[in-house]
């Protein structure tokens, strides 16, 4: 190798290694605020439904039950006025909400137990709202899932699963929701069992939500089997119910923030979740 050629190799390796110093030194430099700088740039989309008196919710519960006990003005509140108070009175299973583990299976982890490090998450959309259009009994399948993970690869360990049905747009029409027939039949979509333990399984997902208000099909609810919901809670995960706007968050590349109030050994609470679109 001539000198020059060695001089040449010598400044290209140089190079190389300035290059990895400076952007190691960029990485190192970042901090939460730089990283809060880029998140507020970010469209964010909320994927909760408010809650109220009245709305969809599983069959057996009773409904909300709401109390101004203070208001601004006399003669409103039934306990003052001066400010404004309310007095919720609901099942935890209410509205979009968190199912923690505990909600179906004995001595496992409730609502407080969840960690924070759970709250957020790379989201993933299954979308399978056409063949629903189709067919309101239809669950994913394998099939779905193969087809996602050819477009935008593996889903990622950790991850939260929606599966995007388009059901919310039926919200808030409670018999709209369930679907019945004539003999009483509900007739919604929702997971199937092999693609639950391929996600919660193979692939280590951390958490999954639906539009629907249950995790198992309404062929399946109807006959009081919940075997899905209880497989998911039974892996020591929780589930989010009754999500909303799927439609408006991409498949692959967003964040998701769940978050939900911490009641001691508590069975389930409504929670508020959203997107961080990329």
């Amino acid at each position: 190798m001539s000198r020059i050629s060695k001089v040449l190799v010598v400044s290209v390796i140089a190079s190389v290694v300035c290059a990895v110093a400076v952007s190691c030194a960029c990485a190192a430099s970042t901090t939460l605020l730089d990283i809060y700088e880029i998140l507020k740039t970010k469209e964010f989309v909320d994927l909760t439904h408010a809650f109220e008196p009245g709305i969809p919710h599983w069959p057996g519960f009773p409904d909300e039950k709401r109390e101004t006990l203070y208001y601004y003005d006399p003669g409103i509140g039934t306990m003052g006025s001066g400010f404004y108070a309310q007095y919720f009175t609901h099942v935890g299973q209410w509205g979009t909400h968190a199912d923690p583990p505990a909600h179906f299976i004995k001595g496992l982890r409730t609502l407080d137990q969840i960690d924070v490090k759970e709250m957020i998450l790379p989201l993933v959309v299954i979308d399978i709202h056409e063949k629903v259009a189709a067919n309101p009994d239809y669950c994913v399948t394998m099939n779905d899932i193969r087809a996602w993970e050819r477009k935008y690869g593996k889903i990622p360990e950790g991850a939260f699963v929606a599966l995007r049905t388009d059901w919310s747009k039926r919200w808030p029409d409670a018999a709209a929701m369930q679907n019945r027939d004539q003999n009483g039949v509900a007739h919604y979509p929702g997971w199937s069992m092999d693609v639950l333990k391929y996600l919660y399984e193979e692939r280590k997902i951390t958490a999954s939500g639906h539009e629907t208000t249950d995790t198992d099909p309404g062929l399946a609810t109807s006959r009081g089997d919940y075997s899905l919901e209880t497989y998911i809670l039974s892996r020591n995960r929780y589930q989010i119910e009754l999500l909303t706007n799927l439609d408006k968050v991409p498949e692959y590349g967003a964040l998701v923030v769940v978050a939900f109030p911490k009641p001691k050994y508590g069975s389930g609470f409504p929670a508020r979740v959203f997107a961080i679109l990329p």
